[in-house]
């Protein structure tokens, strides 16, 4: 097969790394990809969102698959515009993408379809979101209705925090995306994420993980697009996982079915447990970063022909994915003043060197200087991944790594998978 490959982070480093040991791969092209992509396919430099050249490549190159990783290329409408000219897309249309795209039209549909979630209201005018604000008890969460690299939610601790959260989205920190905002209740309890591959008919259940959304140790400082992941999550128990087919995906299948936008690619949803019941925090519209990279660690299945099964039909005539047993635990190395304002340009060394088996560096946000140095060129920099027979044993694999980079323009967390150890 001939597989077209849309991406340039992390998530699409591991998935690049997993597609290119598939023995039915023939051919495997990256748009645009990065540094650390350049030995498993060929890179072409067009952007993610140009999704007429992205068609015109997947014609050239008579693609029998594209794979799409971005959320924003699904924004743009890759998948109508494959459909079109008959090329099989893993992904969303345009229309089904805005279960991740917009807030307020998940919000709203799950309300439709009596998904569980967090209570909620949205708001385009600030005065009434203010308002709405002093009705809730603190902390308070408030969330940009669009697309905005997994910054758009903020927890604010108290109503002036709150205040100038709202003032600073809705004034344009996250452009067209923050004009409007979905003010939800907190909800407490622990996050998992568990991702199903869905082709309009189907959602089958494709591994789980936890994430680390703050910036800083002990889950403090701004909320990030994720420091860091482990799976297995001991919080995602066998009935927890029932629960989420009943309740959530089995539900958000037929509901998007029924109201004509059926969903293909995959379903990542974000999850908030207590008492050992979900309610959806959000759904993403493409696998999670870096969620991705532990997942393509441990799966054991060549994972192409989910990827076309997802994108083609026939989901439910393949055999539930094999997983290794043993954990994966990544390590997220940013550049500093992420997520703010990440210095770029410092040079990286030894990323790319051979840290042993079960070891994976994964290039999320890199670039080459012109005497071929690794360069830091994005918030997060670096994704370092290790597999173990435990948690603790990745973990330690996975820092060990990170010790032996030598990056004085980055930092990272020191505690990912902390309640799992704990």
């Amino acid at each position: 097969m001939n597989i077209l490959l849309i991406g340039s982070g992390g998530r699409e480093h591991a998935l690049a790394w997993k597609i290119a040991q598939s023995p039915l791969l023939t051919r495997l092209v990256i748009a645009p990809g990065n540094p650390g992509m350049a030995s498993l396919g060929e890179c072409v430099a067009i952007k993610v969102t140009e999704v007429d050249k992205l068609v015109a490549l997947a014609q050239s190159m008579n693609a029998d698959l594209v794979v799409v990783g971005p959320e924003s290329s699904l924004a743009e409408g890759i998948a109508d515009a494959l459909m079109k000219v008959g090329i099989p897309c893993f992904g969303p249309t345009q229309t089904a993408a805005q279960l991740e795209s917009s807030k307020a039209f998940t919000k709203d549909f799950c309300k439709r379809h009596d998904i569980p979630t967090a209570a909620y209201e949205t708001f385009e005018d600030i005065d009434a979101a203010k308002a709405y604000l002093k009705t809730l008890p603190a902390p308070y969460i408030i969330k940009a209705d669009g697309l905005a690299a997994g910054k758009g939610v903020a927890i604010s601790p108290d109503l002036p925090d709150a205040y100038a959260e709202l003032e600073a989205m809705m004034s344009g920190r996250f452009g067209a995306s923050g004009a409007r905002v979905v003010i939800e209740e907190f909800m407490t309890g622990e996050e998992a994420s568990i991702f199903a591959l869905c082709d309009g008919e189907t959602a089958l259940l494709f591994g789980w993980a936890q994430d680390h959304k703050r910036a800083y140790d002990g889950d403090t400082g701004p909320n990030t697009g994720g420091m860091g992941t482990y799976s297995p999550a001991p919080i995602v128990t066998s009935a927890l996982l029932d629960i989420t087919q009943r309740d959530i995906l089995d539900l958000t299948m037929a509901g998007m079915k029924a109201e004509g936008n059926p969903y293909k690619g995959v379903l990542y949803a974000g999850l908030m447990v207590e008492g050992g019941n979900p309610r959806l925090v959000e759904y993403n519209a493409r696998f999670g970063d870096p969620e991705c990279q532990v997942l393509m660690l441990r799966l054991k299945s060549d994972i192409v022909p989910y990827l076309l099964a997802a994108a083609k039909g026939g989901l439910k005539d393949l055999p539930a994915p094999e997983w290794h047993e043993e954990a994966a635990v990544c390590v997220v190395y940013a550049a500093k003043g992420y997520p703010d304002s990440p210095i770029g340009g410092s040079i990286i060394k030894g990323a790319e060197q051979d840290f042993g088996d079960g070891v994976s560096v994964f290039h999320a946000g890199t670039s080459r200087a012109e005497d071929g140095s690794l360069l830091a060129a994005g918030g997060r920099v670096l994704n370092v991944c290790a597999r173990g027979a435990t948690i603790k044993e990745a973990r330690d694999a996975a820092y060990e790594a990170v010790s032996k980079i030598q990056w004085p323009g980055g930092f990272y967390r020191s505690d990912i998978g902390w309640r799992a150890l704990s």
